[in-house]
């Protein structure tokens, strides 16, 4: 096989959640997040492999029709040539689904592999797919293989050297006849692509090369699609659906119902979706998680750290030590006073937000290895229709839990600009990242009933009043909700460890040092008399509006720069009695509502554009506000 480069370019290609990744971290040894859930890769990544190979990972793609902006991503780069080889990842769970996906490839005329991954999961559940009959009748390798145990990959390599452009589908006899003539006006190099470009419209037909052709060439091929009543892309995947039905009633075999091995699994998987059962366990795992991260992470772990090894050890022998070392008074300060590197910034980080972090990380994880977060998103989707959005939106949404940046760039897995505008308004109006959420967790499980039943009130109302007004200024119908819902599986060890070490590196290059740069901001602004100004400047906000005590201004100011420090300095007061519980109720609503950290705000604008940026700043900012002093006030008057 003849290729443009030296480095063979394969490109590795399929629906979401079918193991790219995981393949992809097979082949190069470089790890990329694995998740089983869609939505999880967003931009190409490339790394060598072995023997020659670039091997790229793409986003999940559904079909060349590419409704959301990270599916365009990957048809862009086969359209556009930016592969010599795809190597189509499919779940063998589901080969119909993989043979639809195959034949509508086709199209692009590259070579190609079809590899039906997940083949241990196939099995348990009863699924055998004869290879070598596909491979003869789709005139590709199709082969086997379970990338999270080595498996296929030796024969994938192989496979590599046997790649072809699979076989098309029978073609309605105007759709052939339509697709030669387009062939006929077209320039050699672009003919093999005649019947994509007669399927394909806009951006799609440009990276195919439709942007080079000539007037000539382009009234050809407008004559040919003007000649058809329905679009010809719809003609050629209903001619792909019905090859794939036949290919699989021949060449693949099912287990008798009951015969197949899911197990307690496959039950748990079918009571997750329950009109009932459903709801039911989603407010299961919502407890689990609280108990997890609120009690356990930031009561139990928060304390024995902050108490017993910085409260009695750290902090006083790191005092002992800078004292004897260090001869300058400021320079003792900065580092050991009031707002010093090692008394504050350091404790919060790794005292208060540290276990609140690692606990969520790693039930995160746990969900997310699961496959409960997509069904998850389906019990949800009816509360998203309330905004005119869908359970999809979810996704999102469960990611900002733990970092909003990476959130606000997961949006492109939804279809209209709408819905991104929307959800990403949403993530920076009331989903807090992980060590806020922890924050609040830990706040709220330390205040009896009445301080989280009044944040919960709070949120439930935001939810409908954003639904409400989204339905006016935004107005629109929820898209269609078209999710995977991937097999339920056992948490892999090992793939956890990895999710909650990647993430605490994250956190320990990125976070912490955010905090020692916000503690001496502090200082600076305590030694120059700027606190002492800004608190009694703010005085008429804070503790009027607020009610809330001084001290409180220097967390929400920093909150500008790194929300999750403006959560700890207000846990902190929370545990040294400064806060009672109408103070604690507003605390937990201003640091949910707040602005974003700096980060994301510019994520939003790289994303969205100045306009956007500025409306949401504008809005939750007020908003935040708004709710807080309510709180503050209805307190007042009706708690007492």
């Amino acid at each position: 096989m003849t290729v443009a480069s030296p480095v063979l370019r394969v490109a590795l290609v399929g629906r979401p959640n079918v193991g790219k990744s995981v393949l992809f971290h097979a082949l190069t040894g470089r790890y990329a997040a694995v998740s089983n859930y869609s939505g999880t890769t967003l931009d190409l990544r490339s790394a060598p492999g072995p023997e020659g190979l670039e091997v790229i990972d793409t986003p999940g793609l559904f079909s060349l029709e590419a409704r959301t902006d990270d599916e365009a991503v990957t048809r862009d780069l086969l359209a556009g040539g930016g592969a010599d080889v795809l190597v189509q990842v499919a779940d063998a769970c589901d080969p119909e689904g993989a043979l639809v996906l195959a034949l509508d490839l086709a199209r692009l005329a590259l070579p190609g592999v079809l590899v039906l991954n997940l083949a241990d999961e196939a099995e348990a559940r009863g699924v055998a797919s004869d290879v070598e009959a596909l491979s003869a009748a789709l005139g590709i390798p199709v082969l086997l293989a379970a990338a999270t145990q080595g498996r296929g990959l030796a024969a994938l390599r192989a496979a590599l050297e046997r790649a072809a452009p699979a076989a098309l589908p029978p073609l309605p006899p105007e759709l052939g006849a339509a697709a030669a003539r387009v062939a006929d006006a077209l320039p050699a190099a672009l003919r093999p692509r005649a019947l994509a470009l007669l399927l394909a419209e806009g951006d799609a037909r440009r990276a195919l090369g439709g942007a080079a052709l000539g007037p000539s060439a382009l009234d050809a091929l407008e004559r040919e699609r003007a000649r058809f009543s329905r679009r010809p892309a719809f003609l050629y995947l209903q001619a792909a659906r019905e090859r794939a039905a036949e290919l699989a009633a021949a060449c693949v075999r099912r287990a008798p119902p009951g015969a197949a091995t899911g197990g307690w699994l496959e039950a748990a998987g079918r009571w997750s979706l329950h009109p009932v059962a459903g709801p039911v366990a989603a407010l299961a795992v919502l407890a689990a998680l609280y108990w997890f991260v609120g009690v356990l992470g930031a009561q139990t772990l928060v304390s024995a750290l902050e108490e017993g090894v910085f409260g009695a050890w750290l902090t006083p022998a790191a005092g002992r030590l800078v004292s004897a070392a260090v001869p300058w008074p400021l320079a003792r300060e900065v580092l050991v006073g009031p707002y010093g590197a090692v008394s504050m910034a350091l404790t919060y980080a790794f005292a208060l937000i540290l276990p609140i972090v690692a606990t969520f990380f790693i039930a995160f994880s746990v969900l997310e290895d699961s496959g409960y977060l997509p069904r998850f998103s389906v019990v949800t989707d009816r509360l998203f229709r309330a905004m005119g959005l869908n359970g999809k939106a979810v996704l999102p949404v469960l990611l900002g839990l733990g970092c909003g940046t990476m959130a606000i760039v997961t949006t492109r897995i939804l279809e209209t600009r709408r819905e991104r505008v929307l959800v990403s308004f949403l993530l920076t109006l009331m989903v807090p990242c992980s060590a806020q959420l922890g924050v609040i967790l830990g706040m709220a499980g330390a205040s009896g009933t009445a301080v989280p039943l009044c944040w919960l009130a709070v949120m439930a109302a935001t939810v409908l009043g954003v639904g409400w007004a989204a339905a006016r200024v935004m107005p629109g119908a929820a898209p269609r909700f078209v999710v995977d819902i991937p097999p339920m599986r056992l948490p892999q060890a090992g793939n956890v460890a990895r999710k909650v070490a990647s993430r605490l590196r994250w956190y320990l290059a990125e976070i912490v040092p955010m905090f020692v740069l916000a503690t001496f901001a502090l200082f600076v602004l305590d030694k120059t008399g700027g606190l002492t100004f800004l608190e009694r400047a703010a005085s008429p906000l804070v503790s009027g509006w607020l009610g809330l005590p001084r001290e409180a201004t220097g967390a929400l100011l920093t909150g500008f720069l790194r929300r999750d420090y403006g959560a700890a300095g207000l846990f902190d007061l929370q545990r040294a009695g400064n806060l009672d519980p109408r103070q604690t109720a507003v605390s937990l609503v201003t640091i949910t509502l707040f602005m974003p950290c700096f980060a994301q705000w510019l994520m939003t604008l790289r994303e969205h554009g100045w306009r956007v940026s500025a409306w949401t700043t504008g809005l939750v900012t007020a908003y935040a506000l708004g709710a807080a002093g309510a709180v503050n006030a209805l307190w007042r008057a009706f708690g007492g």
